[in-house]
């Protein structure tokens, strides 16, 4: 399992504007809202901001995964984004967060899968030169093409 596999480009945004973690969260969710995967975009958002309440989604080095586990999405899904100035997702080395990923994933089937697909974007996102490369990058394809060459 990949996590370019899933990675769409109308689900990238290379220039977030938002600078706080709720304004973040619903600015990448105008791209997620698209996606076939969302039967309840507002159900999703709920529950991705419930789920950010338990704990910070901002694992540090400049990296936020808000996510939730939710009935409002038939299967697997994620979207991108990018900040230039960063923003404020009370992570655990206090940084801002400059590389977003919003996920979510059923209630009821696929936590296997979500949760490999977690582990593996982590373990990428441990990796200095690969978050170097999405920063750098200037393009949705160029993105998805980092993913694959780190995924080889």
């Amino acid at each position: 399992m990949r996590i370019s596999d899933y990675l769409k480009e109308d689900m990238i945004c290379l220039n977030l504007k938002a600078t706080g973690k709720e304004e973040a969260i619903r600015e990448l969710g105008s791209f997620i809202r698209k996606a076939k995967e969302i039967t309840n975009y507002e159900m999703f958002h709920r529950d991705v901001l419930e789920r950010e309440k338990l704990t910070s989604t901002g694992i540090g080095e400049g990296v936020a995964i808000p996510h939730a586990r939710t009935d409002a999405v038939s299967g697997f899904v994620i979207a991108f984004g990018k900040s230039e100035k960063g923003v404020e997702f009370d992570s655990l080395d206090g940084k801002k967060a400059r590389l977003l990923f919003l996920m979510g994933t059923p209630k009821t089937a696929g936590l296997d899968e979500y949760l490999v697909l977690l582990a593996h974007l982590t373990r990428l996102l441990k990796q200095q030169s690969f978050r170097e490369s999405l920063l750098k990058a200037q393009s949705p394809a160029e993105i998805i093409d980092i993913f694959k060459n780190f995924e080889k």
